[in-house]
């Protein structure tokens, strides 16, 4: 690392904003496999914070690849605070590539003062759409049967299995769910551009773009290789600069009392599919275990130091038990007296949603999924798959629906009858859970539920949310009611050190017995496949 102290030539930060950066969870293996990557969350400080350092002269990143559009919106407004601190802030792209990421590397490179492209690029600014795989004709040919139930009409996760194209239903939720993140996208780049939004529609209309019309159009400010953007801005500082990456800065150590040291938020991270047991790192990604989430925010209520708590909830869904579990964590919480913020990311949805409806408050950005207050479940019949491969079935049951979940055969009326029951039953007290959280009518929660998703900016208007706004604003706001000072520290709840890892724990509330775990699911979680009743988001991809 740099070493900062005492050096008098000014700080050029840079960073890398073509690829998503790591953000390591708590598991060991994570932290070790994403070590030598660029790092998240102190890149996003820095930009927030470094504006205000004296010895920081400028900001320089390179755009134009794969990132969410909610990371974007985050990302956009960390730029934002660096730019207040009146220092030159400038983005740079080799292209605005023509697929997906051409329009959301776009809208962040419009929050710098000055976009540079290179003059062999394009600028692919296209617009946003929706995507949907419907499998039930691949199902259909393979002798598979789709058995679902879902409340209620927009709760669509279930349709990429039982139909071939989308429900009315269906297209209107994921036409809104475009409508949303495009004008908020158009209004966003208008505004830095200094264009109107009905001349940024039609520039997006007549896309893609050359580097040389976009500079014409004035989409971009000037055209150069990398070697001349950095020449550039090294000119534009107070002597010759050193080159820093933003997740290696650090600021200035302030001299702080122990007792105000101790008093902290503790921040608990909630990304992933929802599970029982304990959270696991699958090959197909973060999975977050009920006894994990549920251990951390107990620790956290227990831990006299952490004065308020903020739940970052990045989460399609998963198990309405285990959702139910963290559920409960979250109400104690709130009853002890401790403030707890919910800070939304990409997905915060069906379970997602509902572990963070009983927070104080919750943030979610313009562009986060949201809502999808529904609840399905189900199975996939195989049986004829079998018979062609010349497979068959023999079968002892006592009980007349011990095969009610059998992969062997479809529902009965009776079964499909307890079906129906089981998720009247769960969609009633999720909508119910959500009212209370809310403070709202059960009748008014039902109005902007029924399964259907929106995005952060609509479900502000709906009273989903409270406020847009991203992690560092959820710490912010945190610190606040808790009357801590705005540098209070950030700390993890239950923080289990690597070696006190492998001892065993002494009881069910110490730390270590629900420290995060590495492993596979077993085959059906692996694939994604719904098991038992699920919370759980519908199949889009948001171009």
């Amino acid at each position: 690392m740099y070493a900062l102290s005492g050096h008098r030539r000014p700080i050029l930060l840079e960073a890398d904003l073509t690829h998503p950066l790591a953000e390591p969870g708590t598991d060991p293996v994570d932290r070790v496999l994403s070590r030598n990557r660029r790092q998240l969350r102190p890149t996003l400080r820095a930009l927030h914070e470094a504006g205000k350092d004296p010895r920081v002269g400028g900001l320089v990143v390179k755009v134009g690849g794969q990132l969410s559009w909610a990371s974007v919106h985050e990302l956009r407004r960390a730029v934002l605070a660096f730019r207040r601190g009146g220092k030159p802030a400038v983005a740079w792209a080799e292209t605005f590539p023509v697929e997906r990421a051409g329009t959301a590397s776009y809208l962040l490179a419009s929050a710098f003062e000055e976009i540079w492209l290179q003059p062999g690029g394009e600028l692919g600014l296209l617009g946003v759409a929706v995507e949907t795989t419907f499998l039930r004709g691949a199902l259909d040919r393979l002798g598979i049967a789709p058995e679902f139930g879902q409340r209620y009409e927009y709760k669509n996760a279930a349709d990429r299995f039982l139909r071939t194209d989308f429900t009315p239903a269906f297209r209107e939720s994921s036409d809104r769910l475009a409508e949303s993140v495009f004008s908020t996208a158009v209004a966003a780049i208008a505004h830095d551009r200094g264009l109107d939004e009905g001349r940024v529609r039609e520039l997006v209309d007549s896309g893609p773009r050359t580097a040389a019309e976009a500079l014409r159009d004035g989409l971009v400010d000037r055209l150069g290789y990398r070697d001349q953007v950095y020449d550039a801005v090294r000119q534009r500082l107070p002597g010759e600069a050193d080159l820093l990456y933003a997740d290696n800065w650090r600021p200035r150590r302030q001299l702080t009392m122990p007792a105000r040291a101790r008093r902290h938020v503790a921040l608990v991270p909630a990304k992933g599919t929802i599970g029982s047991g304990r959270s696991r790192q699958t090959p197909l990604g973060r999975s977050i275990g009920s006894d994990t989430l549920a251990g951390q925010l107990r620790a956290a209520l227990r831990d006299d130091h952490a004065r308020a708590v903020v739940l970052q909830v990045d989460s399609p869904g998963g198990s309405a038990v285990a959702s139910d579990v963290i559920w409960r964590e979250m109400v104690r919480l709130r009853e002890a007296g401790k403030p707890v913020i919910v800070s939304m990311g990409d997905v915060a949805g069906s379970g997602g949603y509902y572990i963070s409806c009983p927070a104080d408050v919750i943030l979610a950005l313009p562009a986060t999924i949201t809502g999808s207050i529904g609840v399905l479940s189900g199975k996939f019949v195989v049986h004829e798959l079998l018979e062609r491969a010349g497979l068959t079935t023999g079968a002892v049951e006592y009980g007349a629906h011990a095969r009610m979940y059998s992969a062997r055969r479809p529902f009965s009326d009776a079964e499909r009858e307890r079906l129906d029951v089981s998720l009247d039953a769960i969609y009633d007290d999720f909508v119910a859970k959500v009212a209370d959280g809310r403070g709202r009518s059960v009748a008014e929660i039902e109005s902007v539920a029924r399964g259907r998703v929106w995005t952060g900016e609509d479900a502000l208007t709906h009273g989903l949310v409270d406020e847009l706004g991203d992690l560092q604003d959820a710490l912010r706001i945190a610190r606040e009611r808790a009357g801590l000072p705005a540098d209070a520290p950030v700390r993890p709840p239950g923080n289990v050190p690597a070696l006190a890892r492998l001892t065993k724990a002494k009881n069910s509330e110490d730390p270590r017995a629900v420290t995060t775990g590495t492993g596979l699911r077993d085959l059906t979680r692996l694939l994604g496949l719904p098991e038992g009743v699920e919370l759980l988001m519908p199949g889009v991809v948001l171009r």
